[in-house]
């Protein structure tokens, strides 16, 4: 029996968590290293800044980075299922109750959770061969670029969401 929207809606709820409580354990190791975290390196945008930020950190930092780089690839999948269901589910809400501002909106909202989860892997890509040794000086302003863009999706999808939670508990209200 294939699981419903919702189910999976839940689990990749649960295990976006779960990443994300495994990727904030790891930044703090990091941070904790003297150099930045890992939103740090995202916003790097040259190499001269890379270098810097590895020799901040070490051996040990340079290891948790690509760790976070690497584990970073699950969470983006289950981040990009979990808010484009997310939209998607807002979407189907906002048609089914006639709030065409909502609906309208939600022609986009899935894509932006899609687009942000495939700019995330290219910014790690490019994360991964610079923290190697590799990418050249065009790298980091094409994973800064990256991590822009991403950041800009993510912040449209999920004010969307929070769109359609707050008009969702408003017509609830009006119908008590």
């Amino acid at each position: 029996m294939m699981p419903t929207r919702k189910q999976l809606l839940i689990a990749s709820g649960i295990a976006t968590a779960i990443f994300w409580i495994v990727l904030v354990v790891i930044d703090k190791d990091l941070e904790a290293t003297g150099g930045p975290g890992i939103v740090g390196l995202e916003f790097a945008g040259s190499r001269d800044q890379v270098v810097e930020f590895m020799a901040e950190w070490g051996d040990h930092g340079v290891y948790l980075a690509r760790l976070s780089l690497w584990i970073d690839f699950g969470f983006m999948a289950v981040y990009g299922a979990f808010l484009t269901l997310a939209a998607l589910a807002t979407r189907d809400f906002a048609r089914e109750r006639s709030l065409p501002a909502l609906a309208k909106a939600g022609i986009a909202a899935p894509y932006l959770a899609v687009g942000a989860a495939l700019f995330d892997v290219a910014e790690n890509i490019v994360w991964l061969l610079a923290l190697g040794g590799h990418g050249g000086e065009a790298g980091p302003p094409f994973a800064t670029a990256c991590a822009s863009i991403k950041f800009l999706f993510l912040t449209l999808v999920i004010l969307y969401c929070v769109w359609g939670l707050v008009s969702r508990f408003r017509l609830r209200r009006q119908l008590t």
